[in-house]
Order: structure tokens, then C-alpha cells, then sequence
């Protein structure tokens, strides 16, 4: 399944315990996917649990926990001391671990504190003009996201922040490993084209780039020529068709990432080419890709009003592109690129972002759309000393970090819809520079600690002065209320990879760049360090009208992945909910906030809850409301349903436990977890039961020649109803170490309508 899950056990940070199955991703991730991730754990986890080995100890010697900025004061001035956070992020799927503490000293408001990390501050930009225009550029050279200056500043600042030093050690190693691996092959995967191929070519020549310009050691230069070479068809071996479709224009997704891979390469190693070795490679990127890009924006669907990944992506390509050659091509093409590539992307690409802050597309795919936009604007920023409107066009999108944080849970994303395909290239990074450009620390401290932090651009966006904890003053819960998203989280820590975490959505069916399901009411359940509702992601991308339409009569929802079956929803007459539905929504909070500790005694009257009306997703409803909620402290979850039906009610959830039924209650079992489930004020005749995660039956049929994805190891838990008024109460009780069977509550049956804070007490 898409989803993933860590594992421990408790309430409370502990060392991780290797029991717990995975959530699989459906499909085999390719080698080099494997490699990243493992010198990625490896490293960054062996250095930051040395750091952190001792933090107690230095956080003890620092002296009392002052407030203020006296408290942002003392941070600042022991953060190196307490070195890299996290004691790893070698936990199953590398989320980071925290050292179970009290102790606060460092761990405490988040912010940017240069007074007492003069040492660590970057240099200002020398190049600062005073009238920026997108063709005129600086005279040094790099131009684009890593400046000159930030380069010679970087070796002292390694040295002097932790952070810096264990990635710069982890991209060298990858870099070691890319090194000797053959370059890439040409694949062409139907019609999602060469795209794993560009990102990976991507991510070796940053690599590359990167040492040698740490190093000058000229290997790096031939290494990364080989692989430009190679990717323009001049390699020793053939790299796809000749002409001038080797890029896979028609996709264009492709053509942007092997042009900013070029361009990265161009630019980052400019003083090192030959003349001739500038030709060849200009010459490619022009042909291969600027070329077909200007073409683009007249012909390409991608560049007309699409507010997603597509959009971000196609028109950063382009602009890394056309900054990297401007003043060494003579044709003028750059110049015509970047006057189509910044208004297309201020109009589009920013717009993504919703009101609230959620990604137009699902959580994998702010991913990519967020790592174009930031390429974008740090490459515009550098070289031409402006973002032309990039960073403040869509006042919202300061509010994206914040999406990214709680759409994460402990055991990892809320992972609704496509989850799209190998990253490589593509991080999360831009928290990085968008909490620096704007002013949000938290942001910056809460990616500085994942396991995909380590790589050339977080080297140059990172900002060395931050200091304190992304968790102190942190909010548990937070809805995001814009009508097109409608979800939200609840959880009982940030710190705690044991912790219970809720996330549950709404939102319209439509207007997602055709990567949403139909998924009205879904959720995802976290305890004890395992996801036990979750997410199948994405279907077959080659399956026939996968992409066509999300009109209610698409061939989309004919597949499992995307039908209302294959969501942890309630189904009617087992069919698909309406795409033109448009819920409402209700959530309200006690507010609780994490302090500075990483050890949160959660007070035991904090909640939250989120309902949601989803009566106009079905037919044969008169009325049907969806309420999720935490009580007993967030140790327990309530899942209600309040509807009324003329057409058969099936509830679902998928899972990848072992599932035993007994009547109304049911035991799952992932590894040495358990988590009970129990139908409260049952039905009469209504039971608990399980089945595969297939399609009910061939009607509608599947396109010719299509098939189903099979879900290895996923069960679905069911609850079937005949036509009528009810309200089914599901509760979920994890089996918490040191919890007793008295401990747990069994709450009052409240209808949904007349839910409130206190209302389950």
C-alpha cells in the first residue's frame, strides 16, 4: 500500500523496534531509489544519534529554561552543541526519531536569531541590482539557486553547523555511489515517457556538481560530461530516438527535468567546460529542450491555466535553462523563454496553493510542484537578484509548509490519491527555502530532520541561524477549510513516532489535475508506530483513460485504486460517490499545543473533532454525516456515521493487519501491535466482516485490455446495513503498553449534529 508506517510502542519517544510489517508500496522501486535511501539512513542516522548521544547532558549544562528571547537566545548559542536532533532517521520508513526528553533548553521557540550566530549567518548577495529584469543576469558564475559567494562560504559553515556537515558528507556519498554506476539507460515507460530517467540524471549531475565544485577534482567534470553525453544521444550507447523528440516533448514533464539538468550542469560547472564542451551542451538543451518549450507555450496543455505540478515544473525547466545560457546564445531564445516562463507561472504555477495551504493536487504531488517553484524562484533569484512576483503573487503560499507538516503523521503521509512516480530528484526542500524567504522557522526546523534533506540544494537554502523545535507552540490539530480540500488532523505529539494520529477529508472530486479518487469521507488511522487505515495510492498510469477525465462516466473510476470501494468510505448500493458533491464541513479543537518538550502529557479532556455532510456524493441518500474524533485523551477514536439510505450501506476500511472477527468487534494485529475495534449500540443481525481489495464485479467492465492492480497483503474490514436511518459508531481502542482494559471509555452515542468539545465526556 502507499501508505507507511513506523514502529515502536507507547505514548512516549522509545527506541524503535524492528516487528511491525511495512505498508508496501505497490510496485518495485528501482535500484537506485534503494541505494539513495540506504546511505541516506545510514549516514545521516549513525552521525545525528552520535550528536544527539549527549544532548542531554550539554542541555542540562546550558542552565535553567529561560522564556522569550532569552530562551531563542540560549538555543542559539547551544545548538551546537546539541548537534543534529533527531538520534536518526533510520526508524522503518526514516522518519526521525527524538531522544525522549524533558530537558528544554534547545528545544524551544522557533526562530531566526543571527545576533548569536554571526559565525553561521550566509554573507550578503554582492549582487544587488536595482532595477532586476529576468534577462540581465549576473557576471559570475553560478548563476543559478548556489552563487559564488554562498560557495566560499560554504566549507567554514560545515564546519560550524552541524546540519550542513552531515549532508555535505551524506551527498558526497552518494555521489560516491552514482559515481560508479553505469549511466542511466533509456526506458521509455509508455505514456509516462522517460520522466524516472530525467530526475535521475538530475539528481547525478547536482551530485556531481556539487563535489566537484567542493573538491576540484576533475573526475567529477568527466563524470558528469559522460552523463550529460549519454542523455543527448552522443553517448557510447543509444539514449532514445533521433530527432528532436529525444526529450519526449509530447511529455513534457520529461523535457523540463533533463533541461534543468543540463542547465545545473552547465552553469554549476561553467569554469571547468571546455569551450567545446559548452557548445555541445547548450547545443542539446536548446535543441532538446528550450526549443520544443518555446513551441510549448502555444501548443501545450500544461502551460494553459493548469494550476499544479505540470505547470511548475515545465515552466522551471525552461527558466534554468534559459537563465543558464542567456549571454552565451546567440539565437535569443532565452530571452523568448523567460518572457512567456514568469508571467505563465505568476498566473499559474503559484496558484497551486490553496487558500489554506493545500497542495491543488494530492500530498505526493506538492512534492514536485513545490520543488519546480522553488528551483524557479531561488534560480531567478540568484541570477537576476528578484522573483518577479514568485514568492508574494499568491498570498497563501506561506501557508503550503504547514500543509506539508500536518499532512505528515507518524506513520507517514495522508496519502490521498496518485502518489505519483519516483521522486529521485525531488525533495522536500522547499520547506527550506520558503521558510527562509518567508519567515517561517518552524518550517526550516522541521525538514532540517527528514531523511531526504541531504542534497545540494538544502545546502544553499538552508538558513544556519535558525534555532529552537518546529514542535514548541505547535498546534496538535489544524483543518484545512478551503472547498476544494476540506480535511484535517488530529494527533497526540510531534515528537512521539508512537502517536495517535487522525486525518480525515472532504473536498470536491473535481479540480485535482485529475490525480484525486473518489474518496468522500476517507481517513487514515495512526497508533503505536503503525498505520492501520490506509492508503492504496495510485493505480497503473498506463492503464487506459487513467488520465482521460474525472467526469462521473470516466474510466478512471473504474479502476479499484480510485472507485469509492477501494477509499475508507461508506459505500451505497456499492457505487461510486457523485463528483459533483459538494460537502461541508464542521472542526473545532481544544487547542492543545506541544511545549518545548518532547514529551507531551496530553491533558486528558484534549480533543478534537471534524464532521463533514457529504449527503450530495450519493444517490439514494436523504441524509448522511460523517464525524471522527478523538477522546479519552487521544488514546481512543470515534468513527460515527449518521445516515439515512434507500439503497444497501456498506462500511470500509483497508488495512494491512490480521484481522480476526468476533461479531461486532474485531482484533487487528500488525507484528506485536494490536488495536480493537468495536461497533457500539450495534444493529440487530449487523456483524464485522472481511474480504479482499478487489472490485465487486466486472460490471461496469474494465477497458479492453485493462486490468486491476492486485493489493498483496490488504484486507478490507466491512460492515454491511440494509436500506435505513442509523447511527454506526465504530470505536478504535490501540492496545497502549501499560494500558489496562479499564483504562479505555466507552463513549455516550451523541448525534453527529450535536457533537461539541465536551460532548463525549
Amino acid at each position: 500500500m502507499a501508505d507507511y508506517a513506523n514502529e515502536t510502542s507507547g505514548l512516549t519517544t522509545s527506541q524503535p523496534k524492528r516487528t511491525t510489517r511495512k505498508w508496501l508500496w505497490i510496485g518495485v522501486p528501482v535500484a537506485i531509489a534503494v541505494i539513495l535511501a540506504a546511505v541516506l539512513g545510514g549516514v545521516l542516522g549513525s552521525r545525528a544519534h552520535k550528536n544527539s548521544s549527549s544532548s542531554s547532558s550539554n542541555a542540562a549544562a546550558a542552565g535553567s529554561s529561560p522564556t522569550g528571547e532569552a530562551a531563542a537566545s540560549q538555543a542559539a548559542s547551544i545548538k551546537q552543541e546539541i548537534g543534529v536532533f533527531p538520534t536518526g532517521t533510520d526508524s522503518q520508513y526514516l522518519l526521525p526519531l527524538y531522544p525522549s526528553t524533558t530537558n528544554t533548553a534547545a528545544y524551544t521557540t522557533p526562530t531566526f536569531h543571527p545576533s548569536n550566530n554571526a559565525a553561521l549567518a550566509w554573507p550578503a548577495d554582492p549582487f544587488q541590482p536595482s532595477d532586476p529584469s529576468p534577462t540581465s543576469v549576473r557576471s559570475d558564475r553560478p548563476r543559478l539557486i548556489a552563487p559564488a559567494y554562498k560557495w566560499e562560504a560554504l566549507s567554514k559553515l560545515i564546519t560550524t553547523d552541524p546540519y550542513l556537515k552531515v549532508w555535505n558528507e551524506t551527498i558526497f556519498g552518494n555521489a560516491s555511489v552514482y559515481y560508479n554506476l553505469p549511466v542511466v539507460q533509456y526506458h521509455l515507460d509508455g505514456g509516462s515517457g522517460i520522466l524516472d530517467n530525467a530526475r535521475e540524471i538530475k539528481m547525478r549531475v547536482k551530485a556531481f556538481s556539487y563535489v566537484y565544485r567542493m573538491t576540484n577534482d576533475t573526475k567529477w567534470v568527466d563524470r558528469t560530461f559522460k552523463e550529460l553525453q549519454n542523455a543527448a544521444g552522443n553517448g557510447t550507447t543509444p539514449f532514445g530516438p533521433d530527432g528532436q523528440d529525444k526529450w519526449n516533448p509530447s511529455h513534457f514533464l520529461d523535457t523540463a527535468e533533463f533541461t534543468a539538468a543540463f542547465a545545473i550542469g552547465y552553469d554549476w560547472l561553467y569554469d571547468a567546460w571546455t569551450d567545446e564542451q559548452k557548445s555541445q551542451i547548450r547545443t542539446s538543451m536548446i535543441f532538446y529542450g528550450l526549443q520544443p518549450g518555446l513551441d510549448a507555450y502555444s501548443t501545450g496543455w500544461w502551460f494553459g491555466n493548469i494550476k499544479g505540478n505540470w505547470n511548475c515544473v515545465s515552466n522551471s525547466g525552461l527558466t534554468m535553462g534559459a537563465l543558464a545560457i542567456l549571454g552565451d546564445d546567440t539565437s535569443g531564445i532565452a530571452e523568448q523563454i523567460l518572457a512567456k516562463s514568469v508571467p505563465n507561472a505568476l498566473e499559474n504555477c503559484v496558484f497551486a496553493v490553496s487558500s489554506d495551504g493545500t497542495w491543488a493536487e494530492t500530498a505526493n504531488y506538492w512534492y514536485f510542484g513545490t520543488t519546480g517553484l522553488a528551483e524557479m524562484t531561488s534560480s531567478l533569484m540568484t541570477a537576476t537578484g528578484s522573483d518577479f512576483g514568485l514568492l508574494t503573487n499568491n498570498e497563501d503560499l506561506g501557508k503550503t509548509g504547514l500543509y506539508h507538516m500536518y499532512v505528515t503523521g507518524p506513520g507517514s503521509l495522508f496519502a490521498y490519491g496518485d502518489h505519483g512516480p519516483n521522486k529521485f530528484s525531488t525533495t522536500a526542500n522547499s520547506m527550506l527555502f520558503w521558510g527562509d524567504q518567508l519567515k517561517h522557522p518552524e518550517y526550516v526546523l522541521f525538514q532540517r530532520d527528514q531523511h531526504d534533506a541531504p542534497e545540494p540544494n538544502s545546502m544553499f537554502w538552508y538558513n544556519p541561524t535558525v534555532s529552537g523545535a518546529f514542535w514548541d507552540g505547535l498546534a496538535l490539530d489544524h483543518v484545512f477549510d478551503n472547498n476544494t480540500d476540506q480535511w484535517a488532523a488530529m494527533r497526540s505529539s510531534w515528537t512521539d513516532e508512537d502517536a495517535l494520529y487522525v486525518a480525515i477529508k472532504a473536498g470536491t472530486l473535481q479540480g485535482h489535475q485529475t490525480h484525486n479518487d473518489l474518496d468522500l469521507g476517507d481517513f487514515v488511522l495512526d497508533a503505536m508506530g503503525t498505520r492501520w487505515a490506509g492508503e492504496l495510492g495510485s493505480g497503473d498510469y498506463l492503464s487506459p483513460g487513467y488520465f482521460n477525465s474525472d467526469d462521473q462516466d470516466a474510466q478512471r473510476w473504474l479502476y479499484y485504486r480510485k472507485r469509492t470501494e477501494g477509499q475508507n468510505t461508506i459505500l451505497v448500493n456499492k457505487a461510486n460517490q457523485l463528483v459533483k458533491a459538494a460537502p461541508s464541513i464542521k472542526f473545532d479543537s481544544s487547542g492543545t499545543k506541544q511545549d518545548s518538550s518532547t514529551v507531551l502529557q496530553v491533558p486528558s479532556d484534549s480533543t478534537a473533532y471534524f464532521t463533514a455532510d457529504l449527503t450530495s456524493g450519493y444517490d439514494n441518500v436523504s441524509s448522511f454525516k460523517r464525524g471522527i474524533r478523538t477522546i479519552n485523551g487521544r488514546k481512543q477514536v470515534l468513527l460515527q456515521d449518521d445516515i439515512n439510505a434507500s439503497g444497501d450501506i456498506m462500511w470500509r476500511m483497508h488495512t494491512n493487519a490480521t484481522v480476526t472477527v468476533d461479531g461486532t468487534a474485531a482484533t487487528l494485529k500488525i507484528g506485536d501491535k494490536t488495536l480493537q475495534m468495536t461497533i457500539l449500540n450495534p444493529p440487530n443481525g449487523v456483524s464485522i466482516t472481511t474480504g479482499p481489495a478487489v472490485r465487486f464485479s466486472d460490471d461496469p467492465p474494465l477497458p479492453p485490455d485493462a486490468s486491476d492492480q492486485e493489493n498483496p497483503g490488504v484486507t478490507v474490514v466491512m460492515i454491511n446495513l440494509p436500506a435505513g436511518t442509523y447511527s454506526l459508531q465504530v470505536l478504535f481502542n490501540p492496545q497502549w503498553a501499560g494500558m489496562s482494559a479499564s483504562d479505555f471509555k466507552t463513549p455516550p452515542a451523541v448525534a453527529i449534529d450535536d457533537w461539541s468539545l465536551t460532548s463525549h465526556n
